[in-house]
């Protein structure tokens, strides 16, 4: 064996020894490669390369503390109605089975059915009156209206303001919701005659109108909408 053979042998040995004091040896407990495809097929992952899964484990959280106290009773309709009153047990009836009315909501949108209704009537507009009204209700309508046709009348009726609606009655029956609303309104409101006289009202003068309606909706319904099912009047 000449030199240069046992030279790179024992450059050999030393960087083998080297080698094994800086990584160590294999005791038996170390933990084997991971293998990202059985992890996923343990798991019921997909195949998907495209999907990175972050380190970390999952923490059941505890349910968010509310925001803001219940409401109590007594200020519940707050600002409609008196606690204990006929009104708020028949509002609290009609929550009890439809969670989600809001009667707030449901005045301001009386306010515009209201208004709608009433030119839909001085107009003879039959179309609109039909989605807004109990068959009852439509019923007397249509035989007005077909009074003035029958005397060639025509009525114009134009609002100036509508100064309240407020909520007067409110009551379950079965499935159905009633809801009592009193309209205190400034309008116009002139019939005239085939010539173009007047033969009822005002065409310039501004009257004061208090108008007391019962809305209803079956709240076991899938239609939203309320209709207009008993008219009154403090005039």
């Amino acid at each position: 064996m000449d030199i240069y053979t046992i030279i790179f042998l024992a450059l050999a040995v030393f960087i083998f020894l080297r080698l094994r004091s800086v990584l160590g040896q294999r005791t038996g407990n170390e933990r084997p490669p991971f293998d990202r495809t059985a992890a996923r097929n343990a798991l019921g992952g997909a195949q998907d390369n495209n999907v990175v899964t972050m380190p970390g484990k999952v923490i059941d959280q505890a349910p968010l503390a509310p925001s803001a106290d219940p409401t109590p009773p007594s200020d519940r309709w707050k600002g409609l109605a008196e606690p204990g009153t006929a009104l708020a047990q028949g509002l609290d009836a009609i929550v009890d089975k439809e969670s989600t009315f809001d009667p707030r909501h449901f005045i301001s949108g009386a306010r515009g059915a209201y208004e709608m209704i009433v030119l839909a009537f001085a107009n003879g507009d039959r179309r609109a009156l039909r989605d807004l009204l109990s068959s009852e209700v439509y019923e007397s309508f249509d035989a007005a209206i077909k009074e003035r046709e029958k005397n060639e009348q025509k009525t114009e009726t134009r609002f100036v303001s509508i100064d309240k609606a407020e909520l007067v009655g409110a009551e379950l029956r079965d499935r159905t919701a009633q809801l009592t609303i009193r309209f205190v309104s400034q309008m116009i409101s002139a019939t005239r005659d085939k010539a173009g006289n007047i033969v009822d009202g005002s065409a310039d003068t501004v009257a004061d109108i208090t108008d007391i309606w019962t809305f209803a909706r079956d709240v076991t319904s899938r239609d939203p909408n309320w209709k207009l099912v008993g008219t009154g009047s403090a005039n």
